[in-house]
């Protein structure tokens, strides 16, 4: 597993040759190669990002961490 904070944006988490399935509330399941979730706050979508950390200004440095 890999969790990268992007620069200037979202965490994004993928699990190498997985996918993640993400199970909505009305039931519909989705199912993804990764996962970017907020770390700005202002997502109207958490905690999934929504693109808002390009529209509030948020500034973050890049950071990786890996799980073995």
């Amino acid at each position: 597993m890999v969790i990268k904070g992007l620069k200037n944006g979202p965490y994004e988490i993928k699990l190498e040759g997985k996918k993640f399935v993400v199970k909505r509330e009305d039931g519909e399941e989705v199912k993804q190669n990764a996962i970017y979730l907020c770390r700005c706050g202002f997502s109207k979508n958490k905690p999934f990002c929504d693109g808002s950390h390009g529209r509030c200004g948020f500034e973050a440095p890049e950071v990786v961490i890996e799980v073995k």
